[in-house]
Parts: C-alpha cells; structure tokens; sequence
C-alpha cells in the first residue's frame, strides 16, 4: 500500500492535523478484503465500489468528479502523450493547463 502511506499532513479544522485522509474512494478494480483489512489498519474507511454493482451508486458519484477532471487534462496533447523528459516541464505544462481550465470554468460561471 504505497500510495496512502506518503500522504502530508492535512490541514482544516483547530487542532492537531490529521495525517491520514478519513475516507478513501476507489473503482472496482480494489474490491478485495485484502485492501480493505489493509485500509481500515490505517484508520481510514474504505469507500470501495462492490462488484456486480450498478453503475452511477455509490462512489462512482464522487469518482466522477476526478474522471472528469482527468478528462480536460486530457485535451492538452502534451499532458496527454508525455514528450517532456524533464518533470520540471511536465509539472510546469500541468500547471498551466490547470490553469486554462480555471480560467475558462470562471469565465462561463459570470
């Protein structure tokens, strides 16, 4: 379980920081006891997707935000199909399309 161990301190409310997220939302491709037993022994709840499930329940409402987001990263070619060696450049074109996207998400809303 790599991916939840280096998670930095989250700030928000008076006291001390949390350093684990409360929940974890994840595709049906985790819905293994194994992941869960290992979750829950880090004091996170599981928000896990069961198979055989309907589409559009559960956390596939809250997925669909990042899936989204993921999509409009994705029509930047360059952010799409990596040319950049460096991930200097990459992160730099990252932050330029997260940008553009803010930039024309605060246009249409005014």
């Amino acid at each position: 379980m790599p991916l939840p161990d280096p998670i930095p301190h989250i700030r928000g409310t008076r006291g001390r920081p949390r350093h684990r997220p409360k929940r974890l939302f994840a595709d049906r491709g985790y819905d293994y006891d194994k992941y869960r037993r290992l979750i829950r022994a880090r004091g996170i709840t599981p928000k896990i997707a069961r198979k055989g499930t309907a589409h559009g329940s559960g956390p596939g409402k809250t997925r669909r935000v990042v899936e989204r987001t993921f999509a409009r990263l994705h029509r930047f070619e360059r952010l799409r199909i990596r040319h950049e060696i460096r991930a200097d450049l990459h992160l730099g074109l990252l932050q330029l399309a997260c940008s553009i996207i803010c930039l024309r998400r605060l246009r249409t809303s005014f």
